[in-house]
């Protein structure tokens, strides 16, 4: 029996479970309709996303992967755009303190 003959076949028993005595399914009945249907529309979401296969835990692993390098390298730049910029205004301060203090000969 496949995901949809088995939801059919809960919905049909609520409803003929809703007719009885107490006008509603017990709770039993309605968790398992509630997980086969949540199962069925997981199921169909990964398919219409390209990741029913077996290889579709590789190919998420992989992306997690890539994902991480990526912000590994972003964080990299960052640090040296920062460092660069730090040691350029360290240096235009010497540059000005020499001037400054009228020693051009350390310029040189």
């Amino acid at each position: 029996m496949d995901e949809d003959e088995a939801l059919a076949r809960l919905i049909a028993l609520a409803g003929t479970s809703a007719a009885g005595a107490s006008g509603a399914p017990d709770a039993a009945l309605l968790r398992a309709l509630v997980e086969e249907a949540s199962e069925l529309g997981a199921r169909r979401a990964l398919a219409r996303l390209g990741l029913a296969d077996a290889a579709a835990r590789d190919d998420v692993s992989d992306l997690r992967q890539l994902l991480g390098a990526w912000r590994d390298a972003k964080k990299s730049v960052w640090a040296a755009v920062i460092d660069w910029a730090v040691r350029g205004m360290l240096a235009l301060l010497v540059v000005g303190l020499a001037m400054k203090l009228g020693l051009p000969g350390l310029l040189k």
